[in-house]
């Protein structure tokens, strides 16, 4: 094949492509190793396309599905998820393909004409809901609504004959595919599942209730493979993925360890979060992680508040307040519905140390089920010795939070 094709099985292709030049996922997220945008091609006796592509990649679409299809004509087109990384190219599919019946949800179709593909119209179109199928030959395609995972109109497609769930943005990942169709064709454990929890936490992260009822949907059908809208193929080992995707969308921590983000003007609130990690480890904390919210970006700190147990917020005060990178960190998180964490407080201030308590307030009156540890540390410019004994009860209760939970 002159196009970069792959076979899923003997009558599925992946026929997506990567995008390494976006620099900012949904203008919002940094994703340096790239993305996929995923699209699949069923051949039986009539042919469909499951979902397309970004407008920036729709010329690798077409291209891959002119080969495969090989002269035949494409006689369905069924839209699982309306975002526009996804959809980008229905309308040139309908101008080259202009027999293709359309598949999607009644709200998908107000997306599309929301999102002025005004040619929709000219197009047969089958409405379809929960419980409806349809078949292609061999091959029966069965649908269900998905709800908020994450957008309204969302649908997962299953292929009954060959137990494929086509899960449109559940259970996908950052990272372009550069080859790589299968997660077990990777380490996913050590190379992709930091970008997967940081794709979810962001992406989907907000819905977890809705999550939570598609996985009880999941687990009545007999899934053998789960084909995403970014990144790898699951075709081994399906449970690994399906328990992080439970544990996220209850907001269950993956691990017990800490995760200390800190906001330091000149220095001296970074001593003390160093200080800070290194008694940790020295207490037999094993997963110890520490971030500068000023040069990493929000997502990656929303991704390992996630994971984490225990947080530990380290701010200074600016203008009597909480760093403001600091805050957008504390709102994005409420914006995400995170829960069920254990905080404890470091603060500073050369005159007025205001931010532990506002940090406290936030996580006791705008968000839900935060237990904020007793032990606070309270700097006066930079770390003295009368610290010491402060810091070594922080360290203590946040040991004690994570071997008695």
């Amino acid at each position: 094949m002159l196009n970069n094709i792959r076979k899923v099985t003997d009558d599925l292709y992946f026929v997506g492509a990567n995008d390494h030049r976006l620099a900012l996922f949904e203008n919002i997220h940094p994703i340096p190793q790239g993305v996929s945008y995923n699209s699949y091609l069923m051949m039986d006796e009539k042919t469909a396309l499951f979902d397309t592509v970004d407008w920036s990649v729709t010329r690798n679409l077409l291209e891959n599905i002119r080969e495969v299809l090989d002269g035949r004509d494409l006689d369905y087109l069924i839209i699982n998820h309306m975002e526009p990384d996804h959809c980008g190219a229905i309308e040139e599919i309908l101008i080259r393909y202009p027999k293709c019946i359309v598949v999607a949800t009644e709200k998908a179709f107000d997306y599309m004409r929301q999102l002025r593909y005004r040619s929709i119209d000219d197009h047969e179109l089958m409405i379809v809901k929960e419980g409806d199928s349809l078949s292609l030959g061999k091959h029966n395609i069965a649908f269900v609504e998905a709800p908020m995972v994450h957008w309204p109109e969302t649908m997962v497609s299953f292929d009954t004959t060959d137990g494929i769930l086509f899960s449109a943005d559940a259970f996908g990942s950052f990272i372009a595919l550069d080859g790589v169709l299968f997660a077990d064709e990777v380490d996913f454990d050590r190379d992709w599942i930091d970008e997967a929890r940081r794709y979810y936490t962001n992406i989907v992260g907000k819905y977890g209730p809705f999550v939570q009822s598609v996985l009880k949907k999941a687990a009545t059908l007999p899934i053998k493979m789960i084909c995403p809208l970014h990144g790898p193929i699951w075709r081994e080992n399906l449970g690994y993925i399906l328990d992080k995707y439970d544990k996220w969308s209850k907001y269950e921590p993956e691990t017990k360890g800490v995760l200390i983000p800190y906001a330091s003007m000149y220095g001296n609130t970074e001593q003390v979060a160093q200080v800070i990690a290194s008694k940790l480890y020295d207490a037999g904390i094993k997963d110890v992680v520490l971030y500068d919210v000023s040069s990493t970006d929000t997502s990656y700190l929303i991704a390992e508040t996630f994971r984490l147990s225990n947080i530990i917020l380290c701010s200074v005060t600016y203008n009597l307040n909480i760093y403001p990178k600091m805050e957008y960190y504390l709102r994005e998180m409420k914006l995400l519905n995170l829960q069920n964490r254990t905080f404890a407080i470091v603060e500073n201030g050369s005159w007025a140390p205001r931010s532990g308590d506002l940090m406290e307030k936030f996580l006791d009156e705008e968000m839900r089920m935060m237990d904020v540890l007793n032990e606070r540390v309270t700097l006066n410019s930079a770390l003295s010795e009368g610290n010491l004994t402060d810091i070594d009860s922080l360290v203590e209760a946040v040991v004690d939070s994570i071997n008695n939970d």
